[in-house]
């Protein structure tokens, strides 16, 4: 196993079960007003191909008005956003909550700490939304 690095992976358990916490997490994004653009059943899909996994969901979600601005200054950063969330139950049970902090993945492309910090509501949200 590699070594995660806090600057590369945040990762949280939830209080919460698996499916309440993709539930929580849905309900914050859009009650802040952001979209939720797409959720991604990792397990239903390997399920489907006759494979088996643990509960993994990614939650796809953003605002025009805080990612555009990182896209026209960086279109590459496109390949990052809209921001996306990992919800995974673990080998013993737990579930557990990693996305990329938008500070240092935004950093690789060019864009300052500043601007990106505009996008950490966002991620902080949801920890909020996985704590009791």
């Amino acid at each position: 196993m590699l070594p995660i690095d806090d600057k590369v992976l945040s990762e949280h358990q939830s209080s919460f079960a698996f499916d309440q916490t993709v539930d929580r997490l849905s309900e914050a994004i859009i009650k802040a007003g952001m979209q939720l653009f797409a959720v991604i059943d990792h397990a239903a899909n390997a399920g489907a191909a006759g494979l088996e996994m643990p509960p993994s969901t990614v939650l796809i979600y953003g605002k025009a008005e805080g990612g555009t601005m990182i896209m026209l200054a960086s279109p590459a950063s496109a390949l990052d956003l809209p921001l996306r969330v990992l919800v995974r139950q673990d080998a013993d049970g737990r579930t557990i909550m990693a996305f990329h902090p938008v500070a240092p993945m935004l950093e690789t492309y060019g864009i300052p700490a500043s601007v990106a910090a505009r996008l950490k509501p966002a991620q902080d949200l949801l920890c909020k939304a996985i704590t009791r």
